[in-house]
């Protein structure tokens, strides 16, 4: 059976997200390794929070990439072998980029903690946010999106069939939220970060981190990687460079993703590697022609870890 991997992003983290996995050495040594790359005892936060802290971008980002490269490495250290094709879902494009050997962990930590920053200095003054939106016509949310008199408000995350994600300034993500209700959406939820991720917004960090981007060594990757700026897979590290960049202000199209998984690559079975199974609820409603697998947990890791 084909199989595909994925990486989770902000959002899926939770204290105790590593109960199963908190004495193997790969936490160790990755949440070590990254902790002093940012600054913050990331293992405790994952243990014990607070909640509030772990929303913070960044502190979230640099804890995520630990979590996802921690789940990857105990995954190769049972015996899991290497996926056909790899991606991530926003800041899960990271590990993602770790499995397909773009970048040594070193680097990868620096370069996240970097986007972090510049993104937290990038979102507007006031306040950014961002919000799911669950069982609205894509057509009617974009039209109510460009309607909005004042501030910013996009669509940034196509996330699967019936949830879009919206981002943009505080009151236009607010105001939205009251017209999408109004529309006749399920649900329409505040999301607990401060960041206008994949929003036009983003542009002034895209371009500061495009420079932090310039300084780093890429590798061609040694399995396909679908990035989310364009859906595409690159092997010169210039193109890498450039769909990085562009991943900051540019929406996640995470069906679209899922969809090539299966079309392109011929994948049958996609694995979430990474804590709260998120992509793996995702990925049942883009494919539910697929086989989905979260590995949340030792027994699951072990059954699926060959």
């Amino acid at each position: 059976m084909k199989r595909g991997m994925v990486f989770p992003g902000q959002g899926s983290q939770s204290i105790g997200m590593l109960a199963d996995f908190v004495d193997h050495p790969a936490v160790s040594r990755v949440f070590g390794l990254i902790s002093a790359r940012c600054g913050r005892d990331l293992r405790e936060l994952a243990l014990t929070g607070p909640t509030e802290v772990l929303g913070e971008t960044t502190v979230t980002q640099p804890l995520m990439l630990a979590a996802d490269v921690s789940f990857f490495e105990i995954y190769r250290d049972a015996g899991g072998q290497l996926p056909e094709v790899v991606a991530g879902h926003s800041l899960g494009e990271y590990p993602a980029l770790y499995a397909a050997g773009v970048l040594d962990l070193p680097d990868l930590a620096d370069l996240v903690v970097a986007r972090a920053r510049l993104m937290q200095e990038g979102a507007p003054e006031g306040g950014g946010a961002m919000a799911a939106v669950m069982g609205l016509p894509e057509d009617i949310l974009l039209a109510l999106c460009r309607d909005i008199p004042s501030g910013t408000v996009e669509a940034v995350n196509f996330n699967c069939p019936g949830q879009v994600v919206v981002a943009g300034t505080r009151a236009a993500v607010g105001a939205l939220i009251e017209q999408v209700r109004a529309a006749g959406a399920k649900r329409a939820i505040l999301l607990p970060v401060s960041v206008p991720a994949h929003s036009s917004l983003m542009r002034d960090a895209a371009r500061g981190f495009a420079q932090v981007l310039a300084g780093v060594r890429f590798r061609p990757p040694r399995i396909p990687l679908i990035h989310n700026a364009d859906l595409s897979t690159h092997l010169d590290p210039d193109g890498i460079r450039q769909v990085l960049a562009a991943q900051l202000y540019q929406p996640v199209r995470w069906t679209d993703t899922i969809h090539l998984f299966r079309d392109r690559y011929g994948i049958q079975e996609i694995i979430e590697c990474g804590p709260n199974r998120v992509l793996t609820a995702l990925g049942r409603r883009c494919a539910p022609d697929l086989e989905h697998v979260a590995l949340e947990n030792a027994s699951v890791l072990k059954q699926y870890a060959h």
